[in-house]
């Protein structure tokens, strides 16, 4: 036996134990991959099994067998060897055997087989080993005077049932003993009558007596040529069986599979529990226990809050109806939706897809459920920015959580539809993290998110749909739309006291107060001239009175006011700010520097010393993740930020304070002023959490209208986005099969959230109108084809029907905006005509996103310069677009121009220029400083072209004239999602790893995704530079769940390649 199935952990267990297969004891964990307890612990579960009456015995350890003076006493309380056992019953028919002629020789031993059959008929054997056995055949001769035919035995019996574990030694080391088996005499095949066969072929009955152990018995057999000469059956099991007790015999702790045996049998017990009328709500709300336990373990929740629980053994959520619920921020809804998540994919065996706002809480969710994934066995999947497979891959065993961004998820549930498997989708959830449900009403991916959840309902009857919401209104329109029952309550784990701030006066707000507010204190803070100059609001003075100690954020309208109003604190904080945890951070400020090739913003700079920061879209993703990480451990006190950090993770602190009522040059709206407010008191830690608003005179009666009016209301916007809105949704509705017909198509418009407010947002046409005109619209741009001609009677529309066309296709399947379809058509078919392929230059700008384009205007002498250092090839690009270096010319030295360029292509090839440098260099800053443009904002340009490259490659996928640019735009997307060296890729796949991190792990020789998944966390915290515990323990299980996922999806292809076809004839 090799040295690693040596090392195979395994307990000795009398007769009538049921035995796991070979294959899954091969497949056995080794020593060093268990646990050092876990020996001990086994042992232990074995003192206390054979206390409680069992039979079994203790665990046989790894140290040598000691000799026995007396093989019998070995085996002597082995109950194989009583007087009914299956051995004494063939030694007694071999008895009979050795009296009879020899003649009657093969009688004989068709007896002893039947005999033998009949006690193991009930456990047929089958061997499955590593590698290839090699036949031995039976003596064809002997076979056919006996006239007994082998009996063929079914796969995935219990191969050791019936005999003792050392037994299986000799099953292992056929294997290594197969060659000189193979060359033996033909009176050592007469002596194993059975045939031995090779992997994946099964073992006949008649195969009872055992082929030889190992070089030393298999001499003795070949200079045994006299069959009376030859060991009765019994002596050769036992004597094989002696060899092998005296080999090394190693562990098989059953420590691990007890565990999931258990877990299998709760989640079964579970799985009754949820589908009877019963009120037991099982160990933990109908789930293992196990659930519980990982809660307390990865998020220090050991009970919940008395209106998680009423809400989860809501009637309504029993009986898996739609449901909305709405708490204040903070009030710990996400959880709710955790464990109805894995109610559905553990116990209901179904998949979840859980819908978010942005790529980054998409990552971070990921991140933090990729562990129970891993503990409780499904897998977690990110639909983002560019990943996300559709239609999603279909799983052989374990159920998917898909955690999707608004548009991927949309794109998901359009992949299930077409391909039929809308109803493995048990649940979904729509978790806007605090923009939550009323997204709806927010623009055009809340007319996304609108389309999704009405497909959902009218495809699928079986697909739950549960809905949070922070800031919510008029719930009783999305209650008719989402067919949803409704749980509200105002509970906050920590008390929040909302104040206003008017010159040095702070006033409570006071509902029950004639103008909604009451006098609290003054300011008591020594300003010096220069202070009230620099800080005529008194941040200062409201900053102070919480940090080092406590923690404080300060909203800003801009982003420029984040960085000034930072450095101005900075400027009059005290030196004693410099002492604390001081070294902390320091190296908050190297590993700035470290993720950003050296180099760090002058203002962070300057305030981190201090315990004060920036956080803006400005920044870097990896720059935002490492100042959150800080302020959240406490090295950071203070962080200056915009409206879009409310939006975002969830960063409490003890005082929020709001620096001007304004998100930019809007006045704030409630549901604005209550996502950042709500960040106010941290739960665990604060009694109570502060929120003060800063006004001036002239604002303050708006303000005070501000804080006492109801919430917005949530109106739906898939009319006035209409590119994005109604005509996507036709479209889409067609190209599904969902509804062909304009009498379906009204019918299905009836029950989404527009059908359901028409009377209050359509004033001069009805919905019929607006769907006839949307449908003429997309016949006359080509999308779709009607069947037969259309009358102007819009009630006659009801007799035809509709079909997408080609182009309708492609833009429904790459989700291309319909204002751009056209467009992207057009492009792509000029670049067939002179494709320049000399560099990337060409194919980015067939991929920059036409909306970005809008968004910033191109700083004209930067632009001349950068055309200038073009290659003749590259600047022909230019020219094919129509974009000459004359133009940019004439544009940066300010010469006026008579003719006309379209605007738009001018500014999507000089974006074309920043993402074509971004690949050439790498490096955001060096690309910032050159075109002047802030590392965050380039960032996002080049996650938007990765998206929407994505996009286009499925676009050039529904048109045969577009072939040539599959596999180009295959690698275009693979560089513009990483922008990395190739040998990072594979890193940065997992999730939470960005480029900084990635070269970190690489360096330290985490080359691929198979050596994080096996990286010890604890190991990782030393190797890596400021890498917390947290984030080591999330890289190594998103790690872990990649590569099952991986794996999984091999297995699957493998397993439908071998598959026979069923149109086999």
């Amino acid at each position: 036996m090799d040295e690693g199935s040596s090392r195979i952990r395994r307990r000795v267990s009398v007769r009538k134990r049921n035995r796991p297969s070979l294959e899954i004891l091969l497949a056995a964990p080794t020593a060093d991959e268990l646990k050092p307890g876990d020996d001990e612990k086994a042992e232990e579960e074995e003192e206390e099994e054979m206390g409680a009456g069992s039979p079994r015995r203790k665990t046989v350890g790894v140290q040598p067998v000691e000799n026995n003076e007396s093989e019998e006493d070995m085996f002597g309380d082995y109950d194989s060897f009583a007087e009914n056992s299956l051995i004494a019953q063939v030694d007694d028919l071999e008895q009979k055997y050795m009296q009879l002629p020899e003649n009657k020789k093969h009688d004989t031993d068709l007896a002893t087989e039947d005999l033998c059959s009949e006690d193991i008929r009930h456990n047929q054997l089958s061997i499955t080993t590593i590698g290839s056995f090699t036949e031995l055949k039976t003596d064809e001769h002997t076979k056919n005077q006996s006239g007994h035919e082998d009996i063929s035995i079914e796969p995935g019996a219990d191969l050791l049932y019936e005999l003792p574990s050392s037994q299986v030694l000799y099953f292992e080391n056929l294997q290594n003993s197969s060659n000189e088996l193979g060359n033996q005499s033909t009176k050592e095949r007469d002596w194993n009558s059975s045939s031995h066969k090779t992997v994946s072929e099964e073992l006949p009955q008649n195969s009872i007596e055992q082929p030889q152990q190992n070089d030393e018995f298999s001499s003795k057999v070949r200079t045994s040529s006299d069959v009376n000469r030859r060991k009765s059956l019994k002596d050769h099991l036992k004597s094989a069986m002696t060899v092998n007790a005296k080999a090394q015999m190693p562990i098989f702790s059953r420590t691990k599979q007890l565990k999931e045996t258990h877990l299998s049998e709760e989640i079964n017990v579970a799985k009754k529990a949820i589908e009877s009328s019963s009120d037991d709500v099982g160990p933990f709300y109908s789930l293992p226990s196990k659930v519980r336990d990982l809660y307390v373990q990865f998020k220090g929740i050991e009970k919940l809050y008395e209106w998680q629980h009423t809400c989860l053994t809501l009637t309504s959520v029993q009986e898996r109806k739609n449901l909305i619920y709405s708490l204040p921020t903070s009030g710990g809804k996400t959880l709710v939706a955790e464990i109805l998540m894995l109610q559905e994919l553990l116990c209901r065996r179904k998949d979840v897809l859980m819908i978010l706002p942005y790529v980054a809480i998409v990552q971070e969710k990921i991140s933090g459920l990729s562990s129970f994934g891993i503990e409780l066995g499904f897998f977690v999947e990110e639909y983002a920015g560019s990943k996300g497979k559709f239609p999603p891959i279909k799983r052989r065993e374990k159920k998917s959580l898909y955690i999707a961004t608004i548009e991927k998820g949309h794109g998901l549930v359009n992949s299930l539809i077409e391909t039929g498997r809308i109803s493995s989708l048990g649940l979904v959830v729509v978790d806007e993290k605090n923009l939550k449900l009323h997204m709806i009403a927010e623009g055009s991916r809340g007319a996304i998110l609108e389309m999704t959840l009405a497909k959902i309902l009218y495809t699928s009857k079986t697909t739950q749909i549960i809905g949070m919401s922070a800031t919510l209104n008029n719930v009783e329109d999305l209650q008719e739309f989402l067919q949803a029952e409704y749980y509200t309550s105002q509970f906050r784990p920590v008390e929040l006291k909302e104040y206003l701030k008017i010159n040095d006066s702070i006033y409570e707000v006071d509902s029950k107060a004639e103008n909604g507010m009451t006098f609290s204190r003054l300011l008591n803070y020594k300003y010096s001239d220069a202070l009230k100059k620099m800080d005529p609001d008194h941040l200062v003075a409201l900053v102070t009175e919480v940090i080092p100690n406590n923690s404080c954020l300060v909203f800003c309208p801009t982003k420029k006011n984040c960085e000034n109003v930072a450095e101005m604190i900075c400027k009059f904080l005290s030196k004693d700010y410099l002492k604390h945890r001081e070294k902390e951070k320091q190296e908050v400020i190297k590993n700035l520097k470290s993720i950003s090739s050296g180099n760090l913003c002058p203002v962070l700079k300057r305030t981190i010393p201090l315990g004060v920061a920036y956080h803006h879209s400005g920044l870097m993703s990896d720059e935002r993740k490492l100042l959150e990480e800080a302020y959240s451990t406490g090295v950071l006190c203070l962080l200056t930020c915009t409206s879009t950090l409310a939006a975002g993770v969830n960063l409490p602190a003890r005082r929020v304070i709001l620096r001007a009522p304004y998100v930019a040059k809007e006045f704030l709206k409630r549901s604005q002023y209550k996502q950042m407010i709500g960040r106010a008191g941290r739960a665990g830690i604060d009694s109570v959490g502060e929120s003060i608003l800063i006004l001036q005179e002239k604002d303050k009666q708006q303000a005070l209208e501000l804080i006492s009016r109801p919430l917005e209301n949530c109106y739906s916007h898939l009319v006035q986005e209409f590119t994005k809105g109604i005509q996507t949704l036709f479209l889409s509705l067609i190209g599904l099969k969902i509804a062909t017909h304009l009498g379906d198509i009204y019918h299905f418009m009836s029950g989404t959230l527009f059908g359901v407010q028409q009377k209050i947002l359509l004033k001069e046409k009805s919905l019929l109108e607006i769907t006839v005109e949307s449908l003429r619209y997309l016949t006359e741009k080509g999308l779709l084809q009607k069947d037969t001609i259309l009358t102007e009677n819009s009630e006659e529309w009801f007799q035809h029907s509709f079909h997408i066309t080609k182009l309708g296709r492609a833009s429904f399947k790459g989700t291309i905006d319909l204002a751009y379809c056209d467009i992207l058509y057009r492009d792509l078919q000029k670049g067939l005509e002179g494709l320049v392929l000399e560099s990337l230059l060409h194919l980015i700008y067939l991929t920059t996103p036409y909306d970005m384009a809008s968004q910033r205007d191109p700083d004209w002498m930067i632009y001349f310069k950068q055309f200038n250092q073009l290659s003749p090839a590259e600047q022909n690009v230019a020219a094919l677009v129509g974009v000459s270096e004359n133009y940019i010319g004439k544009k940066a030295s300010g010469q006026a121009i008579k003719k006309t360029v379209d605007k738009n292509i001018v500014n999507r090839l000089y974006l074309s220029f920043v993402l074509y440098a971004l690949l050439k260099e790498t490096s955001i800053w060096s690309v910032s400083e050159k075109f002047n443009m802030p590392r965050g904002y380039i960032q996002s340009l080049l996650t938007a072209a990765a998206t929407f490259s994505c996009c286009v490659l499925h676009f050039c996928e529904e048109l045969e004239e577009f072939w040539v640019y599959k596999a180009l735009l295959v690698e275009l997307t693979k560089k513009l999602t990483y922008c990395v060296k190739a040998e990072l890729i594979p890193l940065m796949e997992v999730t939470g790893v960005l480029e900084g991190r990635a070269k970190q792990l690489y360096n330290a020789g985490y080359k691929s995704l198979a050596h994080l998944a096996n990286a010890n966390p604890e190991v990782l915290i030393k190797t890596i530079d400021h890498l917390s515990r947290r984030q080591a323990k999330q890289i190594v299980s998103s790690a872990k769940m990649l590569l099952h996922e991986k794996a999984e999806a091999l297995q699957g292809e493998v397993e439908e390649l071998l598959r026979l076809p069923a149109d086999f004839p």
